[in-house]
């Protein structure tokens, strides 16, 4: 059977212009098989490729180091497979990890390009996982990230650790007792949508964050006291300007209780008065509709 064609693409941000890797297309497992079947390259190969790169910048020997080492990347990858997240993207970080090592590899240093780029393709791992593992950032300092992935290892199950399991964490990670006791929390929390979602029921609601925020609004004494000061003010309000004389009370009216107010101008043509007059009668019609009003009518 004909291999799924691989996708290509260019991964920035590495220094090695112009290189290409293999990435996971639509089709991981064809692109894990394509991984694999590139060969193992011997410690003398390793290293002639590598002296090319360091010394001449040859890229295309990086790009036969890279590929050499998808199936590493591949490896390391599977091992954050419990965190929920695609694996397919996992590797992709993971081979960003790998550019980056090869890149900054010394093919003096005595080691194999393996033993140099796992903390590089862990590196780039760690960070997708806490980046996107939740949508609230778990780990923020160095000493919070390292107690993250190692606490991560140590549960085995559901349960809530002992205290003398958290004391035996605390004691092999060097971190105190009430750090892992935090950690733990926060591995065990999961996030939850703020608001309820559009397509759920009302008992599914019921359970969103928003519904236990105290409405401060909504107390029923509160609502009652509010609405019966009102009602008594609309009322007192009507009734000081029943007691004013037909003219004041109609400029007053037509003025500020009406759903289409009029203008100064207006009343004044509709009077057959001045504007300034007008204004005039409606100061002192709200003058004496105040003097009502504190007076208790």
């Amino acid at each position: 059977m004909a291999k799924k064609e691989i996708k290509k693409e260019k991964i920035p941000g590495t220094g090695l212009q112009g290189m290409e890797a293999l990435t996971p297309g639509g089709d991981l497992q064809a692109y894990i098989n394509s991984a694999h079947s590139i060969g193992v390259l011997t410690p003398e190969e390793e290293k002639k490729l590598a002296e090319d790169l360091y010394y001449r910048n040859d890229l295309d020997a990086a790009r036969k180091l890279v590929l050499a080492h998808l199936r590493f990347v591949i490896y390391i990858a599977k091992s954050y497979s419990g965190y929920g997240l695609s694996e397919a993207d996992l590797i992709q970080e993971g081979n960003i990890g790998l550019m980056k090592a090869i890149r900054k590899f010394n093919p003096e240093m005595g080691v194999r390009v393996v033993s140099f780029a796992v903390h590089w393709v862990k590196a780039e791992i760690h960070e997708y996982v806490l980046k996107n593992w939740k949508i609230v950032k778990i780990a923020t300092t160095k000493a919070q990230r390292k107690l993250f992935f190692n606490l991560r290892g140590k549960k085995k199950g559901l349960e809530w650790f002992t205290e003398e399991e958290i004391e035996q964490v605390a004691k092999d990670l060097g971190v105190k007792p009430s750090e892992v006791r935090e950690m733990e929390k926060r591995l065990s929390g999961s996030d939850m949508s703020f608001d309820p979602l559009s397509e759920s029921d009302d008992d599914e609601a019921s359970f969103a964050p928003s519904q236990y925020l105290e409405d401060e609004e909504a107390d029923p004494a509160d609502i009652f006291e509010n609405r019966s000061h009102s009602e008594e003010s609309t009322s007192q309000l009507y009734e000081a300007i029943n007691q004013l004389d037909d003219r004041s009370r109609d400029i007053l009216q037509d003025r500020w209780l009406a759903d289409e107010k009029m203008t100064l101008h207006d009343l004044a043509e509709k009077y057959e008065i001045s504007a300034e007059r007008v204004r005039q009668i409606e100061k002192n019609a709200m003058k004496k509709v105040k003097q009502s009003i504190a007076s208790g009518l």
